[in-house]
C-alpha cells in the first residue's frame, strides 16, 4: 500500500496489485491444458514447440520438467514437500512473464565464426580510457575495464611522451584531461579481456610518440600479453584471420611508426569547430531526427581535423623505424596517398583498417558508397565521432552498418539514444562482440554489383509486437519518483531502427496511476531490411506539466528475437539492466 499526499492536509492510498494474466495468457493456457486447471511437462513443452519457437533450438522434455521444477521452486517452496509437478495459470504466467526463463533472445553465440574479420561488426570503442567528456574527464582503466565486460572487442589508447618524455602516458592529447600510464591500461586489458567474450580484443594505438618510446611500448606490450598477443608471422597480412581462430588473442592495429613531432601541430587545432546542437533530454535526440553533416550545413576548413585522425600523412618526417614495434602490429591502418578514392581501393595482397571521421563517411557515402561497399568485404573500416562532441555524444551507427563498417566506435561512457541502437546491435550472437555482417552486405549480384543502400526495396518481412503489461517499477523506483502525488501513468514506445525505409516509432496510451500498467496494444512493422533492423522499446510516465519521465530502454535485434510471448527486461540510460523493471510482450513473424 502506497501514500501519496495532496496539498498539505490530504492523503491518498494507492495498493499496488499483482495484474491478472492477459485474456492471451489465459486463452493459451487454457488450450494448452486441455482445458483443466493444472499444465504439465508434456503440454508445457508442446506450448513452447509450437507458440515459441522452440526458443531457438531443440527443446526437450527435460528442459520442460526443469522449467516447471525452477517455477514451483520460487513460487511455492513448499511445493517440494507436496511434489506438485504441474503449473497452475499464475504459475504459467509467472514464467512467461520471467525474463530468465523466457527470454526475448537467446544467449549463446550462434553464428559462423570462421569468416575473416571484415565479415562482421565488431563491438568499438572509441577513446576508451576516458571517464566523461573529451576535453577535461580524467583519463583511467576503469572505463576500459567497463567496456570488456559489456563485451567491447576493440579498445582505443591514445600514447603520448610523460612531462619527462621518458615514460608513456594515455590521454586525450591537447586537451585539460589528466593522463593514465599506459602500463596500467595494458595490465587491465589482460585481466579483464576475455571476462565477457573468448574472442579477440583488437587495441587501436594512435601513437605521438619517439622511437626511443615506441621501442619502450613495443617492449611493454610483448611483456604484458606474452603469448596472448597475435603477430603476423610474414609481416602484413594478406587475408584478415577468423574470430574463432583468434579466441584468447590480443591484436594490435596501428600505422606504422613514424617519428613523433614534439612541436604541437597548431594546424590541426586551428579547424574550424561548431559546438553540436547536443539535445540535453535525459535519454537524448531521436537517431532518426539526428541531422546529417550535410543538413547541418556546417562547414570544415578540414574534414580530418579532429586529433583521431591516426592516418594523416602531413608534417611527418621519416626517421629510422622502429622494428620491435612495427612487428607488433597484425592490422595495420593508413591511408594512402591520393585521397578517399585511392584509400578505398581494394588491393589483391593487403588488408588494412582505414578510419574515417563520422561526417567524413557521410560525404563518401554520398559518391563513393560503392566503393566503401567493396572495400569493408575484404577491409577494415573504422567510423569514429567527429571532434566536437564534447560532451561523450555518439552518432547513429547505422549509416556505417549500411555502409558494412566493422567498427562504428563510439563513447561508451556517453549517453542517449545511439548508444541504445549499440549496446542492441551488439546483444546479437551471444553478445560475444562479433555479430556476422548480412549476407547482402557480402555477396555481389551476378554482374559483381554490391549492396546499394539507396535503392527502394520491396517490404520482406513483417513483424508484429503486442504489448501486454509492464511490472516491477515499484521494486527499481522509490514511490515517489515519478509522482509525489500519485502512481505513475506508464506508456510505452515502440519502433524500428534500420534501413530509413523501416524506421518508425509508435506508442500506447498511457495508462493512469497505476505500477503495473495493462496495455494490450499491439502494433506491425513492416520491414525491408530486417537482418539490420533493430527493435526499439522505451517506457516513459506521462506528465501533463513537464518533460515525460525515463522508465526504462532496451533494444534487440530483430534478425535474433524468438517469437511468442516474452518477458522484455529494461535498462536504465546507460544500458545496465534494472532489477526487476520489465515488459509481457509477444512477437509474430508474417513473412
Amino acid at each position: 500500500m502506497g501514500t501519496y499526499r495532496v496539498c498539505c492536509c490530504f492523503s491518498r492510498r494507492f495498493k499496488v496489485t499483482e495484474a491478472d494474466p492477459p485474456s492471451d495468457v489465459k486463452e493459451t493456457f487454457r488450450k494448452y491444458s486441455g482445458g483443466e486447471i493444472h499444465m504439465t511437462a508434456d503440454q508445457l513443452l508442446l506450448f513452447i514447440e509450437e507458440c515459441q519457437g522452440g526458443n531457438g533450438g531443440v527443446v526437450s522434455k527435460l528442459d520442460a520438467e526443469r522449467i516447471v521444477e525452477q517455477v514451483l521452486h520460487k513460487r511455492h517452496p513448499i511445493t517440494s514437500l507436496i511434489n506438485r509437478k504441474t503449473l497452475t495459470l499464475e504459475d504459467f504466467h509467472h514464467y512467461l512473464f520471467n525474463s530468465e526463463l523466457n527470454p526475448p533472445i537467446g544467449s549463446q553465440v550462434h553464428q559462423d565464426m570462421n569468416l575473416p574479420l571484415s565479415h562482421y561488426f565488431i563491438y568499438t570503442g572509441h577513446n576508451s580510457y576516458l571517464t566523461g567528456n573529451q576535453l577535461s574527464s580524467p583519463c583511467s582503466d576503469v572505463p576500459i575495464i567497463k567496456a570488456l565486460k559489456r563485451g567491447v572487442r576493440v579498445i582505443e589508447l591514445d600514447l603520448w611522451p610523460n612531462s619527462s618524455k621518458d615514460n608513456v602516458h594515455v590521454l586525450h592529447g591537447r586537451t585539460l584531461t589528466t593522463p593514465v600510464e599506459l602500463i596500467r591500461c595494458l595490465k587491465s586489458i589482460k585481466e579483464h579481456a576475455f571476462s565477457a567474450s573468448v574472442y579477440p580484443v583488437v587495441i587501436t594505438l594512435e601513437d605521438h610518440l619517439t622511437p626511443d618510446l615506441q621501442e619502450k611500448v613495443a617492449q611493454m606490450v610483448d611483456e604484458t600479453f606474452g603469448e596472448m598477443l597475435f603477430c603476423p608471422e610474414s609481416g602484413e597480412l594478406k587475408e584478415l584471420p577468423s574470430p574463432e581462430s583468434l579466441k584468447y588473442r590480443i591484436l594490435i592495429s596501428t600505422k606504422p611508426p613514424k617519428e613523433y613531432l614534439e612541436a604541437e601541430e597548431d594546424k590541426r587545432t586551428k579547424s574550424q569547430r561548431v559546438k553540436d546542437p547536443i539535445d540535453d533530454d535525459a535519454w537524448g535526440e531521436e537517431p532518426s531526427r539526428a541531422l546529417s553533416y550535410k543538413e547541418k550545413n556546417i562547414k570544415y576548413e578540414n574534414d580530418e581535423s579532429d586529433h583521431d585522425n591516426e592516418d594523416s600523412e602531413h608534417h611527418i618526417k621519416h626517421s629510422d623505424s622502429c622494428p620491435a614495434y612495427k612487428n607488433l602490429i597484425a592490422i595495420h591502418a593508413g591511408k594512402p596517398k591520393g585521397g578517399l578514392e585511392e584509400a578505398l581501393k581494394v588491393e589483391k595482397d593487403k588488408v588494412r583498417r582505414l578510419s574515417l571521421a563520422e561526417q567524413a563517411l557521410e560525404k563518401a557515402a554520398e559518391r563513393h558508397q560503392q566503393q566503401i561497399i567493396r572495400f569493408t568485404q575484404k577491409n577494415i573500416l573504422r567510423i569514429y565521432p567527429k571532434g566536437t562532441r564534447f560532451t561523450s555524444s555518439n552518432y547513429k551507427p547505422l549509416v556505417g552498418w549500411l555502409h558494412g563498417a566493422q567498427m562504428i566506435a563510439f563513447n561508451m561512457q556517453g549517453y542517449g539514444r545511439s548508444l541504445w541502437l549499440m549496446h542492441g546491435m551488439f546483444r546479437a550472437n551471444g553478445g560475444c562482440g562479433y555479430v556476422k555482417k548480412p549476407d547482402f552486405l557480402m555477396t555481389n549480384g551476378p554482374n559483381n554489383e554490391v549492396f546499394d543502400p539507396k535503392a527502394k526495396l520491396p517490404v520482406k518481412e513483417t513483424l508484429k509486437v503486442k504489448v501486454y503489461m509492464g511490472d516491477g517499477w515499484h521494486l527499481d523506483f522509490k514511490q515517489t519518483h515519478f509522482d509525489a502525488y500519485s502512481p505513475p501513468d506508464f506508456y510505452t514506445r515502440v519502433g524500428i531502427s534500420g534501413a530509413p525505409a523501416d524506421e518508425i516509432m509508435r506508442k500506447t496510451k498511457p495508462k493512469e496511476d497505476t505500477w503495473t500498467p495493462v496495455w494490450n496494444e499491439e502494433f506491425t512493422f513492416e520491414l525491408t531490411l530486417p537482418e539490420i533492423a533493430l527493435l526499439r522499446i522505451e517506457v516513459h510516465e506521462y506528465d501533463m506539466s513537464e518533460k515525460d519521465d525515463f522508465a526504462g530502454q532496451t533494444c534487440i535485434p530483430v534478425s535474433e528475437l524468438r517469437p511468442g510471448i516474452r518477458a522484455v527486461p529494461l535498462c536504465d540510460r546507460k544500458g545496465y539492466p534494472y532489477t526487476a523493471a520489465r515488459l509481457l510482450m509477444r512477437f509474430e513473424f508474417v513473412s
